[in-house]
């Protein structure tokens, strides 16, 4: 046996009180410095700092599927004006012949990382992807949001805020998503239900290292605990401006699966992954500021919230059959519409009903916000928070005859309506554009047609394989 002296490598490892301390100092400079300053400043300590050996560069396609890429770090700082990489590569990005694309560090995302989860000597930031003349690329939403979030902080000082609750399984072994067929599907590592396990069983274990990542790298976790079904999961962390929480949503799916597969344990965010039990969404809880106020809030307005909240409601509200296919963007996300397991699937708001695709949580002038509960675990953060963004401030309100009461409407119960509502809107076209909404069906129309139409009572082997978080190059392959 070959021992390797470990004492070779003095690689950067910080203890997790320590790295919780720096992450929050980097998110409390990133609010108040400028772009340039934080440019300035965390490429002078890089530089200085001899014991990061590489970069961990992130960027979300179309899709929302999580790309990472390791730069030396020496490479990185010498290269910053020339970053690129072959768009062709990547689903929903450039075509062959035009597949370069460049890769431009926004340093306000910087984070420190825990080494038992990334890795000693690692640090990780977010890029915004730029086409070949370094214009902001169409296709990455990443990018699209900070553009339409910054013009309206400019314009009208507005900042948009966000908070995911997002659920998932651990099910048992590494790889049980791409092995669902050999295995014989999905194994549960616990019986135990809504913050009911064991203090050291192997959910209460996952759940307890997730959140210590999570904390350490400046979440701000509130409450972590199993959720209704056995096996399920949900950390919550704090309110953040909307392209961090965006971020946020990226980091904390990817810790969680680093973390499950140190245990020999697969975390997956399949809306449904089993039948019979409940589902896991992304309840997605946003608000809006103006000048550092939340101007959702009203005392004595219905529910406490204000015109333009309630605006807000009716816009989303009213395109929710078109924008639906965002929201769920899988196969498997319409199981979870399931009406027998609290299925956010009717198109209307309320204070207390959980079928309700908008809840109104209690609140104070601080936490007063909306919260969209069809929203699944799976679906792309950035695009999905910039169509809640755009659509509450340019959409149409909901239409209501005051004389009538109004019909109860769903949201579509299958991927092959959903595209048809997608497709034939104008109001899409008009958000997106018409080269990403093309892009979108195409992948969202080749996931459906290799799966039944009808999803039947059973989950499929096919709405696993070709899930976009899920497929690679050999299961897309055996098709």
């Amino acid at each position: 046996m070959i021992r390797i002296d470990t004492s070779l490598k003095t690689f950067l490892e910080i203890p997790y009180d320590k790295l919780e301390e720096m992450n929050l100092s980097l998110k409390k400079k990133a609010e108040t410095a400028t772009a340039r300053e934080l440019q300035k400043e965390h490429i002078a300590y890089l530089t200085k700092e001899t014991r990061i050996k590489a970069i961990t560069v992130c960027f979300s396609d179309l899709e929302g599927r999580f790309h990472m890429l390791d730069y030396d770090k020496k490479f990185l700082l010498n290269s910053l004006e020339n970053l690129t990489f072959d768009g062709s590569s990547i689903r929903g990005f450039s075509a062959q012949h035009e597949s370069d694309l460049r890769l431009d560090i926004d340093w306000e995302s910087l984070r420190f990382l825990p080494a038992d989860v990334f890795g000693p000597g690692k640090v990780v930031v977010f890029a915004l992807v730029l086409d070949r003349n370094r214009q902001p690329y169409i296709s990455d939403f990443r990018v699209q949001l900070k553009l339409y979030a910054d013009e309206l902080k400019k314009k009208s000082g507005i900042t948009a805020y966000a908070a995911t609750e997002i659920e998932g399984f651990i099910v048992d072994g590494i790889h049980a998503e791409q092995e669902y067929t050999t295995n014989g599907g999905f194994k549960l590592i616990s019986t135990g239900g809504y913050f009911h396990s064991l203090p050291l069983d192997k959910l209460r274990e996952f759940i307890d290292r997730a959140a210590e990542a999570q904390r350490a790298m400046g979440f701000r976790n509130e409450k972590d605990h199993p959720e209704v079904a056995p096996s399920q999961f949900e950390m919550n962390f704090s309110y953040t401006d909307i392209l961090r929480a965006a971020d946020q949503v990226q980091l904390y799916k990817l810790v969680c699966r680093q973390v499950a597969r140190n245990m020999g344990l697969t975390a997956t965010f399949l809306p449904k992954p089993i039948m019979g039990i409940n589902g896991s969404g992304m309840h997605t809880n946003f608000s809006i500021a103006k000048n550092g106020k939340n101007i959702f809030y009203e005392a004595k307005g219905q529910n406490k919230l204000s015109k333009i909240a309630w605006e807000y409601i009716s816009k989303l509200l009213n395109h929710a059959p078109e924008i639906c296919l965002i929201l769920n963007s899988s196969v498997n996300a319409y199981r979870r519409l399931d009406p027998h397991f609290e299925a956010p699937n009717q198109i209307k708001v309320s204070p207390i009903d959980r079928g309700s695709m908008i809840r109104i949580p209690v609140a104070n002038e601080n936490t007063a916000r909306i919260e969209i509960r069809s929203v699944a675990p799976d679906a792309n953060p950035y695009l999905v928070f910039y169509t809640i963004l755009k659509t509450g401030n340019e959409g149409s309100k909901l239409k209501t005859d005051e004389d009538k009461r109004p019909r109860l409407r769903f949201l579509p119960d299958n991927i092959n309506d959903a595209i048809k509502l997608f497709k034939t809107s104008d109001y899409i076209t008009s958000m997106l554009g018409g080269e990403n909404k093309e892009k979108y069906i195409a992948f969202k129309q080749t996931a459906a047609d290799r799966s039944p139409k009808a999803l039947g009572t059973q989950v499929k082997q096919s709405e696993i394989h070709y899930h976009h978080e899920v497929t690679n190059q050999v299961l897309w392959n055996m098709f």
